[in-house]
C-alpha cells in the first residue's frame, strides 16, 4: 500500500489514529519542544545519549529542564508512567519502559507505575472487571521484563492497591471540578460517573512517592504524547495541594504496522504483541506498510520514501541501535539499493530474536512478581 491521502489527525488518551502532526501537537496541547541541552544533559549523568534521545523520539516536554536542576542540587527526584490493561502488551508500549529503566539507573529514581485497570472497565463496554484487574497482572511481566531495579519499582493496579492510593485521590477530586474535566477530556452528559471521577486517581499519582515519603520529590512522566491532558489538569491544582507540578517528557508513537496511526491493541493484525509467537509476528511484518513503490521498476529508478515507511520506522525506534547502519539502510532505500521485500525479511528475523530473548525474561518474571508490587506504608522495611 503506498497511499499518500492524508488521514484526518485523532489523538485523545483513548483513541490515537490518522497522520500525526507533530508540530501541531506541541503547539495544541502548549507544551515545549524538545531540546538539544536537555537530551545533553540526560546522557551526562547515565553516560551515554540513549537511542531514543539520539533520533528525537522524545518530542516535547514540561519542565524537565527544572527536574534536572533540582537532580543537579543533590535533591532526589522520582518517575511515574502506566498502563491501560485492555489486553496484552505491545511493542509500542515498551518504548517508555525501557526509557524509564535507562532514566531509572542514571538518576537512581524509585519509578511509580500505575495499572488502571479501573479506567479501562469504566470505558471499554466488552471488558469485565475480572477481566482488566488480570490483565494487571499480565501486563506487569512485560514491564518487569524491561529489567526494571525491583528495589524501586514499584507496580500498583488502582483497584487492587484502592486502600493505598483513595485517600490521595479524595484530596485531588475535591479540587477539580466537573466543567474542568468536561473540557479538558470532552465528557458529555452520558459519560458514566466512573470515568469523571477516574482523572482524579491518574493525577494522584503524580503525589504519590511525595505523600508516602512526607517529603516534596520532583516527578517525571515518561510517557506518550496522548495521555497528556491528565498532566495539564494535575499541574493546575498541584501547588494547592502543596506539590510540585508534575514535569513530563513526551515520546513519539511507534506506528502499526498498517498505513496511518500509532500500534494499537484494537487492530491486532497490525501490532506485534510480547506474547506473539515470534514466526507469527514475523508473517506480521511481511505484511506491513512500506513506502516503497507500485513496482520493482519503480523502485530501482525513484527509491523508496523512508520518511513515510512503518517498516524502517521499526528500525529507527527500535530495532537498529547502530547509527551508521541506520543511515545507511535509509541511503540504500532512497536510491532503489533494497527492495522493501528484503527489507522486511530483515526485520522479520530482528523481531523473532527480540520476542525470543523478551518472553524468556517475561517468564522469569512470574517467580519475581510480588517484589515489583506496592505495598502498604506499613508492610514496609
Amino acid at each position: 500500500m503506498t497511499s499518500q491521502e492524508k488521514q484526518e489527525m485523532v489523538v485523545t488518551p483513548w483513541e490515537v489514529s490518522g497522520d500525526i502532526d507533530y508540530d501541531r501537537l506541541i503547539e495544541q496541547f502548549g507544551v515545549q519542544p524538545m531540546t538539544q541541552s536537555i537530551a545533553d544533559r540526560i546522557a551526562k549523568h547515565a553516560g551515554y545519549m540513549h537511542l531514543q534521545l539520539r533520533r528525537g523520539v522524545y518530542l516535547s516536554h514540561r519542565d524537565t529542564d527544572w527536574w534536572l536542576d533540582e537532580y543537579e542540587k543533590g535533591n532526589k527526584v522520582g518517575l511515574y508512567t502506566g498502563r491501560g490493561p485492555s489486553g496484552h502488551v505491545h511493542l509500542g508500549h515498551l518504548l517508555p519502559w525501557f526509557f524509564c529503566k535507562y532514566l531509572q539507573d542514571a538518576f537512581d529514581a524509585d519509578l511509580y507505575f500505575q495499572m488502571t485497570d479501573d479506567e479501562k472497565f469504566l470505558q471499554r463496554d466488552e471488558l469485565t472487571l475480572e477481566e482488566t484487574v488480570a490483565l494487571t497482572y499480565e501486563n506487569a511481566l512485560d514491564v518487569i521484563a524491561c529489567g526494571l531495579n525491583p528495589e524501586k519499582t514499584f507496580i500498583f493496579s488502582d483497584t487492587d492497591h484502592i486502600g493505598e492510593i483513595y485517600r490521595l485521590g479524595l484530596k485531588v477530586a475535591k479540587r477539580v471540578t466537573y466543567s474542568t474535566v468536561k473540557a479538558v477530556f470532552g465528557f458529555q452528559d452520558s459519560t458514566n460517573i466512573g470515568m469523571i471521577w477516574y482523572p482524579a486517581l491518574q493525577a494522584m499519582t503524580c503525589f504519590l512517592q511525595s505523600s508516602r515519603e512526607g517529603r516534596n520529590i520532583p516527578c517525571l512522566i515518561p510517557a506518550a504524547i496522548d495521555q497528556d491532558n491528565y498532566w495539564r489538569m494535575t499541574r493546575d491544582i498541584a501547588e494547592k495541594m502543596g506539590y510540585y507540578k508534575p514535569a513530563q517528557i513526551h515520546a513519539k508513537f511507534l506506528p502499526g504496522l498498517a498505513q496511518g496511526g500509532k500500534m494499537s491493541a484494537s487492530q491486532p493484525d497490525t501490532a506485534i504483541f510480547t506474547t506473539d509467537p515470534p514466526k507469527v509476528a514475523a508473517k506480521k511484518v511481511m505484511k506491513a506498510f512500506t513506502g516503497g513503490r507500485d513496482t520493482v521498476e519503480e523502485q530501482k529508478r525513484l527509491g523508496g520514501r523512508p520518511e513515510v515507511c512503518n517498516v524502517y520506522a521499526y528500525y529507527y525506534f527500535l530495532f537498529e541501535e547502530d547509527d551508521d547502519k541506520l543511515v545507511e539502510r535509509e541511503r540504500l532505500c532512497r536510491c532503489g539499493g533494497i527492495m522493501c521485500g528484503e527489507c522486511k525479511k530483515q526485520l522479520a528475523e530482528r523481531v523473532k530474536v527480540f520476542l525470543t530473548e523478551f518472553q524468556e525474561k517475561r517468564e522469569k518474571a512470574r517467580e519475581v512478581l510480588d517484589e515489583f508490587l506496592l505495598k502498604p506504608l506499613n508492610e514496609k522495611e
